[in-house]
């Protein structure tokens, strides 16, 4: 069983792996098309607050939740006392969300694949046209899946840890080379301005609401993946300063992308609220605009695109997985295989909702006022955002108020003493962090889901 559960052998293996579960489409595909959608800069401008104000003392709260028990989420709110209401509210919803944004996420990875393969033969013409065809869309989906399982399979240290050390820092050089490319398109320029300059009257609390659901859903907040990394996490490690690191990666290469996605959208006078399909429509542009070498990079960053998904799905096939480890006694490789492929099975509506199945397609929903169109944007909505925010506000609730959150002090401060020691008067760092998470983090959530939802 200690060889199933396993432990991350490094601080550095741990924030690559915690960094990795965070960096991937959230920031590369989600990230640009939802700052189309939410008024550019302003967006952009909000989110940065979120990521420091929330985002971080959070990653803090479920790194801290899981290293102390040791446990897998469901496990860890049991193991510090939370009773059955708790246990849904921030657990197994927690484990629901990583399971169903699996289950489209693979999806959309199957398409990097597929784009990997386009380099080459040059057999998608059309972006609509490849994800409307299931003889495409499901086997890159399904081969997605099984590399997946394949690393989780290799456990903790040798496979999760092992592949985001080697892939985690070529991602960020190909991320850097491309922006660079993106930057000198004629009208560039014009993408730079709309990304960075905010325009305050868009900022409300639809913006808010999109803003701290992109945070969790990049940052790995909300999802049960932190409080399952952090149960491997080793009692000397930092917290501190892992988490600081998780954050400042996951956000940089958030705007990184976000400075190679826009300047490309208006160079080549796309629409910047295009959605979903944003990365797909204007990368291959970028790459064919080179006068040499496009297709050797385009297929270069597809394929870094699909490892950035890898990293992250590794982690979202974790967290259900290390329930059955932990909880039910199984062994890794069943676990594995079963939750990937339930969640193949389960992301089949997604796969066939790019046009292969009208109704999936077309179906909708009136989400607080948005509507959502295609089962897998509804799922984006639901599982992406909405319920995301729901289990981090549950989570901080639960740590701040219900349980003992000086047990939670004490647990970041080994391997980081400074957390207890004063640094303003008789301040102490923890002090702050406590302040934040029993009232700062609840409040803000709380109030941009009253507004949400038309309460206040």
């Amino acid at each position: 069983m200690a060889d199933s559960r396993g432990q991350f052998g490094s601080k550095f293996g741990f924030i690559m792996a915690a960094a990795g579960s965070a960096v991937g489409l959230g920031n590369i595909w989600r990230f640009p098309y939802v700052v189309g959608q939410n008024g550019g800069g302003a967006f952009v401008f909000v989110y940065v607050l979120c990521v420091i104000l929330i985002g971080l003392p959070l990653i803090y709260n479920e790194v801290a939740l899981g290293r102390i028990t040791g446990r897998n989420t469901i496990g860890a709110f049991k193991g510090t006392g939370g009773n059955k209401f708790w246990v849904f509210m921030g657990a197994v919803l927690a484990l629901c969300v990583s399971f169903f944004v699996l289950s489209y996420y693979g999806v959309i990875a199957g398409w990097t694949i597929g784009y990997i393969v386009s380099e080459f033969t040059n057999f998608i013409k059309d972006f609509e046209t490849f994800k409307s065809a299931p003889v495409y869309v499901i086997p890159f989906f399904a081969a997605f899946m099984v590399v997946t399982v394949a690393i989780v399979l290799g456990g903790v240290a040798g496979g999760i840890e092992k592949a985001s050390k080697i892939l985690m820092p070529v991602l960020f050089i190909l991320v850097f080379l491309v922006m660079i490319r993106s930057l000198t398109l004629d009208g560039a320029m014009e993408g730079v301005k709309y990304y960075l300059t905010p325009d305050f009257t868009k900022i409300n609390g639809g913006v808010i609401l999109s803003a701290l659901g992109q945070a969790f859903f990049s940052l790995s907040v909300g999802w049960g993946i932190l409080i399952t990394y952090g149960s491997y996490l080793p009692k000397d490690q930092n917290i501190v300063s892992s988490g600081a690191w998780i954050g400042f990666m996951d956000t940089a290469v958030a705007l990184l992308a976000g400075l190679m996605i826009f300047p490309a959208v208006f160079a080549f006078g796309k629409n910047p609220e295009e959605g979903t399909a944003l990365v797909f429509k204007v990368l291959p542009d970028i790459f064919n605009s080179m006068p040499t070498g496009g297709r050797i990079v385009g297929a270069s960053f597809f394929l870094l695109l699909c490892v950035a998904a890898l990293t992250s799905s590794i982690s979202m096939i974790e967290v259900p997985a290390s329930y059955l480890i932990d909880e039910k006694k199984w062994s890794r490789k069943k676990s594995a295989w079963t939750v990937g492929i339930l969640a193949f099975l389960v992301g089949i509506p997604s796969a066939l909702s790019g046009g292969a199945s009208e109704m999936l397609t077309t179906m909708s929903l009136n989400l607080f006022g948005s509507v959502k169109v295609g089962f897998l944007d509804i799922m984006d909505a639901l599982f992406g955002g909405l319920f995301i925010v729901i289990v981090a506000l549950m989570t901080c609730v639960y740590t701040g108020w219900i349980m003992d959150i000086n047990k939670l002090v004490k647990e970041i401060s080994s391997g980081a003493p400074g957390f207890e020691k004063p640094f303003i008067g008789k301040l102490t760092p923890a002090a702050f962090w406590v302040f934040f998470i029993r009232f700062v983090c609840p409040l803000v959530i709380g109030l941009v889901l009253l507004s949400t939802v038309g309460i206040i």
